[in-house]
């Protein structure tokens, strides 16, 4: 799907949905691989509203604890541009999940973990690499501080919004301090077989 149709005069939305909830998980991955910087922040500006998204986005309620959920992430950056967000539920509540970034950066960077819970703004959710979780899937990598290795530049201080665009698929920006960052991402979830 070509999203720069859906995007004249007027991002449409609705359009855009339609078409990603007709696809699946790799029609899905594919097209929003093809989204580049400049429609990803005219999808994000669009979305605020749109699709009331939660925690349940991200790992549905008939995933069990500490059963991971992978999201394919493309992101509007020069370099590793294509990576992965895993999920889980905690061992016990329902107000976070635990997650980590799957990337062949990962050596450099450390994995990346972060909380995610709901945002202040409603329909939203944070992304937030500021509190390392309690704990998590036991084939994930080990539990680093973001301030280590060269992920204090990546994901130290940093925190997501993210906002929904279909079933599957929602769209994110960064910030770090209290300034968002010109970076945006597009995450497509993986339903268990």
């Amino acid at each position: 799907m070509d999203v720069t149709v859906f995007l004249q005069p007027k991002v449409d939305l609705e359009h855009i949905t339609k078409i990603l909830d007709e696809l699946g998980h790799e029609g899905r991955t594919h097209t929003t691989r093809t989204w580049g910087r400049h429609q990803m922040e005219r999808i994000w500006e669009a979305a605020k509203g749109y699709r009331a998204i939660d925690l349940d986005h991200f790992v549905p309620p008939s995933v069990g604890r500490k059963v991971e959920v992978i999201h394919e992430l493309k992101n509007s950056l020069p370099l590793f541009s294509v990576s992965q967000k895993r999920f889980c539920r905690p061992e016990e509540g329902d107000d976070e999940l635990w997650g980590y970034n799957h990337a062949s950066s990962n050596t450099f960077t450390g994995p990346g973990y972060f909380l995610a819970r709901k945002s202040d703004t409603e329909g939203e959710v944070l992304v937030d690499y500021r509190t390392l979780p309690k704990g998590r899937v036991d084939t994930w990598p080990p539990i680093v501080p973001n301030e280590g290795r060269l992920g204090r530049f990546v994901y130290a201080g940093m925190i997501d919004h993210i906002r929904g665009i279909s079933n599957h698929v929602c769209i994110g920006r960064a910030q770090k301090g209290a300034a968002p960052m010109d970076a945006w991402f597009v995450l497509c979830r993986k339903d268990a077989n």
